[in-house]
Formats: structure tokens, C-alpha cells, sequence
């Protein structure tokens, strides 16, 4: 399997050298980096090009495209990539509360035959809230816990004084929609939480500044017909950039390693 990856920083070079640890028979055919953006350290193998022209991109016969390079890029190059029938596997999921991207994308997907996919990310429970969704789903409720310097060169640095932060602090509460919208570096994840459970305009998200924060905690409770969720991970940031999980590139070669198994879990 030819995969095809948009994005060659933080996270995008981690997931060129997991997908060779990790998704045996999947190869990484092409790169789409913006020529400004390439560095002496983003080395890859002989056989996977490096190119800054869409149109040489989508013609290296890629089975999967990997998005890992923020709203903009997905906007940008998303619906070109799914209009050719290439499945595209989203980081940057905050993106879709935008609801014109999110039907551009969808309509893109339909024409070409092709699967927008959504990877859980850093959360946990994922899996039982969309089965929940079928069972009878109500309320959904997201709540976030990140150190202080987490919020730094967010819309938090003018709701609350980060540097004075003695207790965890509300520094967001509202729609998931609003969250993915005001924090799309910080809050990709409440997109997923509302796409897998009753959408952006019905969950709630309730975001933390915490100086008791040992990492990223990301914490799921819903009900309805089916009962009750409550789900918290608490995960290491990516020492090369403290707002996102390190579980991000994990789940992302977890998603394209499943496309080659014969036995899936979740």
C-alpha cells in the first residue's frame, strides 16, 4: 500500500519512522511539503519524494493520504485529494467544525468513492461513543486538563492570567464547535468527540489551564438509553511540541496500520 503524507513536521516525520516500525507492507511514496518548510533533518528513504506541486502529489499512486499539517493544508488539499477516489486520514480534525469544510469535504468524498477517516487521536472511547450514538445518546460532555504553558498563544492568554495560575481554571466553556474553532492547536480532539457522538452544536467542552497537569488529560462522560461513559486518558506531550499527545502520531499509524491487518480491534 502507497501512502501519501501532507506535512513533514512534528508529526509527520515521527509517522514516517513509526510506519516503518509499525504498518509492515505499507511504504510512503510521496511527501507534500512546502518547499520553506524542509529542513536537513526531515531525511527520508531513497524511494519517497519529497514535492512541493500538488499535482505531482496526487499523481504517485497513493493508496491513502495522511494529513499532518494543520487546518489550513486540509482545506487547502483535502477535497483535491479525495476527489480522486484516494482515502484521506485526518490530524487536524478541529478543522471540520467549520461546517462549509466539512461539506466540501463530504461532497469531495462521495464524487470520488473515497473515505474521509478520522483517527481517535489521544482519546479513549471513541469506539463506545459511537456505539452509544445507535443505543440512544443524549449528553456529551468534553473536559480538558493541560499545564498553563500549554495555552500559551491562545485565545486563553486573554481570559486568564497564565502565569498566576495557582489551581486548575476554566479558561474555556461552550460548544465543541466554538472549542475546535477558538483552540485548533489545543482542541482537535473535541471535533472527534463530537463527529463519533451528537455533533458540534451538542457537546459540551469545558477546557482547564491546571498547574497540577502531568500531561495532556482528556476526559469523555455521556449518557442516555444505553447507560453511562465516563472515559480519562492522560497522556505525554510530543517533546518537540507540548500541545499536541504523543498518542496523536500513534493512533495515525494505528488507523493505517488496521487498513492491512486481518484482524481488527475497535
Amino acid at each position: 500500500m502507497n501512502v501519501g503524507l501532507i506535512g513533514y513536521g512534528a508529526i509527520g516525520s515521527l509517522l514516517y519512522d513509526l510506519i516503518g516500525q509499525y504498518a509492515p507492507g505499507v511504504r510512503v511514496r510521496a511527501v507534500y511539503d512546502r518547499h520553506e518548510y524542509r529542513g536537513d533533518n526531515k531525511a527520508v528513504g531513497a524511494d519517497t519524494w519529497i514535492v512541493d506541486r500538488v499535482d505531482d502529489f496526487l499523481a504517485a499512486d497513493l493508496d491513502l493520504v495522511v494529513e499532518c499539517a494543520g487546518h489550513e493544508a486540509l482545506r487547502d488539499l483535502g477535497p483535491s485529494v479525495l476527489k480522486t477516489g484516494c482515502d484521506l486520514l485526518v490530524a487536524s480534525v478541529g478543522a471540520l467544525a467549520d461546517p462549509l469544510l466539512e461539506s466540501l469535504l463530504g461532497d469531495a468524498a462521495k464524487n470520488g468513492r473515497a473515505c474521509l477517516r478520522i483517527p481517535s487521536g489521544a482519546l479513549g472511547g471513541l469506539d463506545a461513543l459511537g456505539a452509544a450514538k445507535f443505543a440512544g445518546l443524549r449528553e456529551v460532555r468534553y473536559e480538558s486538563h493541560k499545564a498553563p504553558g500549554a495555552w500559551r498563544g491562545t485565545p486563553a492568554e486573554d481570559r486568564v492570567a497564565l502565569d498566576d495560575v495557582m489551581r486548575s481554571t476554566v479558561v474555556f466553556e461552550g460548544t465543541a464547535r466554538e472549542a475546535a474553532r477558538l483552540f485548533p492547536k489545543n482542541a482537535n480532539v473535541t471535533a472527534a468527540v463530537a463527529l463519533a457522538g451528537i455533533g458540534f452544536d451538542q457537546t459540551r467542552v469545558v477546557l482547564h489551564a491546571d498547574p497540577l497537569a502531568t500531561g495532556n488529560t482528556h476526559r469523555i462522560k455521556a449518557e442516555g438509553d444505553f447507560g453511562q461513559i465516563d472515559v480519562s486518558v492522560t497522556g505525554k506531550t510530543l517533546p518537540s511540541n507540548p500541545k499536541t499527545s504523543m498518542l496523536a502520531p500513534y493512533s495515525l499509524v494505528r488507523a493505517i496500520a488496521n487498513l492491512n491487518q486481518t484482524l481488527v480491534v475497535g
